[in-house]
């Protein structure tokens, strides 16, 4: 059974039944009560075209030109292999593999001029997932550091509370990982202080050799086309299993007993809230039917998974589109495990056949599932990855059997939708072979600031660090001309 962590930790609950305890113990869904009253007197201020995000994360860097920003006119070792299909609106064209999203052109906008400068991938998680360019001082690309910027979920679920006894932000369906098992840095609280790290519900298992949407798209970079036996997508699972034993109990008990010692360090006002939330999430978890439906995808009603897909694209979507539902008011799903859009060679088939497909269908899906509820309008979806890829198509002989593409900060495609987003518009633009911009350029501050004026967060808001000092949220403008 997969588990509902902050921060793969868990915690004992005190004052319960042995009954309430053995099931908690069982979710490990904690913390998810009451939050304190400066944040709720903050959220009732805010007032924005949009009550949630959905930050679709597409780790690995999508590469522009095989997308949504296109350059046919381009050499062959720039253009690639896709061609261009027309869009429903006049003068937008996007990937020939993308059919499903070129029909609802009248949805989404592209902005195909985000620019930085990294190249590399912890690099370019951290800019794209904290909306900050300037590295910290302390900054580390092998492991997060408790001095890294605060990730956009952290700083978000800082400024609402709970709903519905649910985390104002969410990341499913796992941590991002290397293929060597190292996290990657910039999807934590970083500066704000790990108690205020996102809620990650880890649905899917790490696996360091297979790729893509299991079970019915997963591959391996060189080898192509895998079958895992042990991918499966398991969402968590809220009744109480079985052969959960009285020691596994003990053990949390005795883990309880260290967390109340340290208690004692603490302001006594910050810790006893501590425990209320976790009480209070826990029994309200196991009993709220919003709570249990949310994330009981893969029982999901069968046309509603053939329309999203039966595969972890499919599923994590419309576990994202339940909790925005819910409640949630960002929720960033992180579609690939281990950098699977990392396509240095094999580029072609593998977006073609394993990539593409689950990704056209399971967000068309999730655009119409909205647009039909009328929940398009106050849910903003937003499409990106840490970086694009190089304008050249180039071939790594001793890996790869066909060619691919490298990173490429300088420039990358965005794709927003809902929220107020104007479909069918397009902001900024490339050169003719797609690597620099040569108008509107905008940088990861200004989408960070796009999602915060979305959500009604004002320019003067802050969150303040243990010392209580205050820190921006914005270092950029909205990027204009979506709404």
């Amino acid at each position: 059974m997969q588990h509902f962590t902050q921060h793969q930790t868990e915690f004992g609950l005190p004052s319960l039944t042995r009954r309430t305890l053995l099931q908690a113990g069982s979710v490990s869904l904690l913390g998810l009560g009451t939050n304190h009253l400066h944040a709720l007197e903050q959220a009732n201020q805010f007032s924005g075209s949009a009550k949630s995000i959905i930050y679709i994360f597409l780790s690995g860097g999508l590469g522009q030109q095989d997308s949504f920003d296109m350059k046919p006119d381009a050499p062959d070792n720039i253009r690639g292999d896709f061609l261009p299909i027309s869009t429903s609106t006049p003068g937008i064209h996007i990937c020939e593999h993308l059919p499903l999203l070129a029909q609802r052109s009248q949805h989404w906008s592209l902005v195909r001029s985000l620019t930085h400068p990294y190249n590399e991938h912890s690099e370019g998680h951290h800019v794209m997932l904290t909306g900050r360019t300037q590295k910290p001082p302390t900054f580390q690309a092998n492991k997060p550091t408790p001095q890294d910027w605060p990730c956009l979920a952290s700083v978000i679920g800082d400024q609402f509370p709970p709903q519905n006894n649910l985390p104002p932000a969410v990341v499913l369906p796992e941590q991002l990982k290397h293929r060597t098992g190292r996290v990657i840095p910039g999807q934590f609280a970083g500066q704000m202080g790990s108690q205020r790290d996102p809620w990650f519900i880890n649905a899917s298992p790490y696996n360091p050799v297979t790729y893509g949407a299991y079970p019915t798209y997963e591959f391996h970079h060189a080898r192509g086309k895998e079958n895992n036996s042990k991918l499966r997508f398991e969402a968590p699972n809220l009744s109480l299993p079985q052969d959960l034993s009285f020691r596994r109990v003990d053990r949390r008990m005795n883990l309880l007993g260290r967390l109340e010692q340290q208690t004692h360090t603490l302001d006594r006002d910050a810790a006893t809230q501590s425990f209320d939330r976790y009480r209070e999430g826990a029994i309200s978890l196991l009993t709220d039917p919003r709570v249990r439906a949310a994330f009981d995808v893969t029982q999901a009603d069968e046309t509603i998974q053939d329309r999203y897909g039966r595969h972890s694209f499919g599923w994590s979507l419309l576990m994202a589109r339940r909790l925005v539902a819910a409640g949630v008011r960002l929720v960033q799903v992180n579609l690939g495990n281990n950098e699977t859009w990392d396509t240095h060679g094999n580029a072609f088939p593998h977006l073609k056949n394993f990539l593409f497909p689950p990704t056209d269908q399971a967000v068309s899906a999730l655009l119409d599932d909205l647009a039909e509820s009328g929940q398009l309008d106050e849910t903003l979806i937003v499409m990106a990855g840490e970086f694009g890829r190089t304008p050249k198509v180039f071939g790594l002989p001793q890996h790869y059997e066909l060619p691919g593409r490298d990173h490429w900060g300088a420039s990358q495609s965005v794709f927003l939708a809902g929220g107020g987003v104007v479909g069918g518009r397009v902001i900024g633009s490339t050169d003719r072979h797609g690597g620099q911009p040569t108008s509107d350029p905008q940088t990861p501050e200004n989408l960070a600031a796009t999602i915060y004026h979305t959500l009604g967060i004002p320019e003067t808001a802050a969150w303040k660090d243990e010392l209580g000092r205050p820190h921006h949220l914005y270092y950029g403008k909205p990027i204009a001309g979506l709404m």
